[in-house]
């Protein structure tokens, strides 16, 4: 099985952020083929030393990785360019 851990940095505007994130990008998330589990951290990301940098962090787990593979590719063509990048600027890999 193959995990995709995604960490976001806080965003200028964390309510319009949340409000993308699980409206649009979660749902659409959530149809790709394999997927066997999809978590999303709640409340504030936090380290051994304290606050982070991160507004939250995205876990998702397949069943192969060559499915999540293909799987990326078909979801990246979904998404539009536009939308995307409401969430590239914040998105730390």
């Amino acid at each position: 099985m193959a995990e995709l851990v995604v960490l976001y940095k806080t965003p200028k505007d964390a309510a319009a952020f949340d409000k993308y994130y699980f409206e649009t990008h979660v749902p659409l998330a959530k149809k790709l083929p394999g997927l066997k589990k999809y978590a999303v951290s709640k409340g504030p990301v936090a380290t051994p030393g304290g606050p982070s940098q991160f507004h939250l962090g995205g876990r998702r787990a397949e069943i192969r990785q060559r499915r999540r593979r293909d799987a990326d590719v078909r979801h990246q063509g979904r998404v539009r360019a536009s939308e995307s990048r409401q969430l590239v600027p914040s998105r730390v890999i």
